[in-house]
């Protein structure tokens, strides 16, 4: 009797997914910095670091749009919590609903921000960022939920972090290498095609960079309802 052949271990399709969210999330935090006036829509850090800087007295500095990404990430995470706290820690129906959210939100936003460009310090270009922000939030919250470990789809220092202290080189066991530095590469990406995109395009690269993240937002989220609900 033929025996079968070895295969490598299976690779979780969570992360798979999350790592895919990584990436969108790259594209969103490149067009809101870039387009936005220096404003992250997704990494909290590092709209908390302008802030401080802004606040102390640093020329050219936005404070509006930090405080007001900071507050919007805020509510998204708490209305992702309430709504994914209850469900099994894996992809659930309120998984399916959060980044459902999240990808309409993003692909809305993007169509309309392409017909009529945010612009900085204005009403619209307010409203862009923080309507995204509270997508954000909704998304790190489901992510945390499904707690795929260093993929946290929004902030890769933990990460980084991790894929250094845990290596060879400092005495670790190369723990979850692989994962951890395809986020950190994919993130990078992300924010390299966001970046294309505005150059490219010019006042429709915000939209356009939603619209492809948004995009990408979707199609996980139907990839994970019909493989996990």
């Amino acid at each position: 009797m033929n025996s079968l052949p070895a295969t490598g271990p299976r690779i979780p399709s969570q992360l798979v997914l999350l790592l895919v969210l990584t990436f969108t999330t790259g594209i969103i935090d490149a067009v809101g910095y870039l387009g936005l006036d220096r404003v992250f829509i997704a990494n909290m850090t590092g709209n908390v670091v302008i802030l401080g800087m802004a606040l102390a007295g640093g020329d050219d500095l936005p404070v509006a749009g930090p405080v007001l990404a900071l507050g919007a990430f805020f509510t998204g995470a708490l209305i992702g919590g309430r709504l994914t706290n209850a469900a099994p820690r894996d992809w659930a129906r309120a998984s399916t609903v959060a980044f459902g959210v999240t990808g309409s939100l993003a692909t809305s936003l993007g169509i309309v921000a392409m017909i009529f460009p945010p612009r900085t310090d204005t009403a619209w270009g307010f409203t862009v960022t923080g309507l995204m922000a509270v997508a954000m939030g909704l998304q790190a919250a489901a992510a945390r939920r499904i707690a795929v470990k260093d993929v946290t789809t929004v902030v890769v220092t933990s990460t980084l972090t991790g894929l250094a202290a845990d290596s060879r080189l400092a005495r670790g066991n190369d723990e979850n290498w692989a994962r951890r530095l395809l986020a950190v590469v994919l993130i990078l990406a992300g924010a390299g095609v966001g970046a294309v995109l505005l150059r490219l395009t010019g006042d429709a690269g915000v939209g356009l960079g939603m619209l492809v993240a948004g995009l990408g937002s979707l199609a996980v989220t139907v990839v994970g309802h019909v493989r996990h609900v």
